[in-house]
């Protein structure tokens, strides 16, 4: 659903603009939180967070190179909303999907460089809001399950994709260059995208439930289901006593669990993605997808114009020069991968220490507390 140049005119182009720039800047305010492990009974810890989400923007990139049939001559692909939302947080998935829209559009030629703020604000904005909203709904009301997670997922996932599109022809309605009736645009879109809904839901279902059935720990999504750590006492404490008696002050009890290592989750994350990007895509759906489609049809392109980077030498995801088809297309995915992995994760580590950074850090202690000394006295 990538909206090329020439779509929407300029004063609509830039008010959506406008509206991504102030809801990004909204999202890293809250992302400091999500990236904090604030509020997260069973988070990750912070030290684990900022490459964690920026192999979710990586994955997602490699993903949406899967363009899947959903009828006769279109194809679509994952908009990704859902999944970063479910996985590290609403505040962090949009950013997660706006750096994906962002390296799209400046290295591969994907989606307008004018047209940023539209699909800054539909892809990212109006499928994470949606979602997440729609998957919190589902999580309060069904069973407290690892199931009921994944289960949520799919439907916030299904019920995102027909709600971009919806915002799509509202945005068209008001600044679309082509004389085109509405009606049309919003039955076409509609329809056509609730079917490539059922395959954004499969993959996001998929995705949260294979990562929660491996570490539910790191889905932001599942936070809270897991069971608090029971401490036991000793015997010594008496039967049916649940305290630890105070004769025995140094009675061992049930410590809590490690800390786990997130690397082999990031390891796995990263070879999948590059697998999906550098061999899988060769066999993607050639048909044009959803918003390709409509538009021919309905003459919504009638005032497209070229993208502004159309001969980079990774446009249209193809390296160039490369002769060989496969090969051209891996690379170019191998690149994208690694690229926004590598900006995905430097933006939410400069977020993360931007929140850790405090008062506290800036400067010394006025009155810092004594050292025990070797008997335990203070």
């Amino acid at each position: 659903m990538h909206v090329p140049d020439g779509f929407i005119n300029a004063p609509v182009s830039a008010a959506t603009g406008v509206v991504a720039a102030a809801a990004v800047a909204v999202s890293l305010r809250g992302a400091r939180r999500e990236l904090a492990g604030a509020g997260q009974g069973v988070g990750a810890g912070a030290e684990r967070t900022a490459p964690l989400a920026g192999l979710v923007a990586a994955f997602i990139f490699a993903v949406q190179m899967l363009n899947f049939p959903v009828a006769a001559g279109t194809s679509g692909h994952l908009l990704g909303g859902a999944l970063a939302a479910i996985l590290v947080g609403p505040y962090t998935g949009v950013l997660c999907v706006s750096v994906v829209l962002l390296m799209q559009g400046v290295l591969f030629a994907d989606g307008g460089l004018t047209a940023l703020g539209v699909n800054v604000s539909d892809m990212a904005i109006v499928t994470t809001v949606v979602a997440y909203a729609v998957f919190r709904l589902l999580v309060k009301v069904l069973p407290r399950r690892r199931s009921s997670v994944t289960v949520a997922s799919f439907v916030g996932a299904l019920v995102s994709v027909p709600a971009a599109a919806v915002a799509f022809t509202g945005i068209y309605a008001l600044g679309g260059t082509a004389d085109v009736p509405i009606g049309k645009v919003f039955a076409a879109m509609v329809g056509v995208h609730v079917l490539i809904g059922i395959g954004e839901a499969v993959i996001t279902a998929l995705t949260v439930g294979a990562v929660i059935a491996v570490r539910p720990d790191l889905v932001y999504g599942a936070r809270g289901l897991a069971k608090p750590l029971e401490l036991r006492t000793s015997p010594l404490a008496g039967a049916g006593s649940d305290t630890v008696p105070a004769t025995a002050p140094h009675e061992p009890v049930a410590a809590a669990a490690p800390r786990r290592s997130a690397r082999r989750v990031w390891l796995a994350g990263v070879a999948a993605a590059l697998v999906c990007a550098g061999g899988l895509s060769y066999y993607a759906s050639a048909s044009p997808d959803g918003l390709e489609k409509v538009a021919h049809d309905q003459g919504i392109d009638a005032k497209a114009k070229d993208h502004a980077t159309k001969d980079s030498p990774l446009a249209d995801y193809s390296v160039k020069d490369v002769a060989d088809p496969r090969l051209a297309g891996g690379l170019a995915g191998v690149i994208g991968v690694g690229a926004t992995l590598a900006v995905g994760t430097g933006v939410f580590v400069a977020v993360r220490r931007r929140r850790n950074a405090g008062p506290a850090d800036l400067a010394p202690a006025e009155n810092p507390v004594p050292a025990a000394d070797r008997s335990g006295n203070v």
